[in-house]
């Protein structure tokens, strides 16, 4: 190991944030207002990562009062309260920019719904098949 990896796993956080792109997370960031200290959230959908080790960076998009925002947050910055998930997305795709073009309910990310078992729900119940259905009058 070399010198600049010494260096860059002494700012890696022992306890990163599990989220995906396409999750809505609530994200606290410290703001420094003069010398008093606050906590501001960032809530909006998760639209990229990208980056590695301590470099590693998400994109939050979110709307305030009708204009669309952008924040990019390193994973591991102190300024970083803690990232918490408030619904998981559905998405097929690595990176959510197609998101920049839409508008309304086009621009909202389809919710994951997960069993007990963490495997994911089914849109309907399997079909009986004919042996199981007995007849009326026997």
């Amino acid at each position: 190991m070399n010198r600049l990896e010494r260096v860059q796993a002494t700012f890696v956080k022992k306890n990163v944030p599990q989220f995906e792109i396409g999750d809505t997370v609530r994200v606290h960031v410290k703001v420094m207002e003069g010398e008093k200290e606050r906590i501001q959230v960032f809530e909006g959908a998760v639209i990229g990562r990208k980056g590695g080790r301590n470099a590693e960076t998400f994109t939050v998009r979110k709307s305030s009062f009708g204009v669309w925002v952008e924040r990019i947050f390193p994973v591991h910055s102190p300024v970083v309260e803690r990232v918490d998930v408030v619904r998981q997305g559905r998405v097929r795709r690595a990176k959510l920019y197609y998101l920049r073009t839409k508008k309304g309910k086009m621009a909202r990310v389809a919710e994951r719904e997960y069993l007990a078992e963490g495997k994911i729900k089914q849109d309907s119940a399997p079909a009986a098949s004919a042996a199981d259905e007995v007849p009326a009058g026997a």
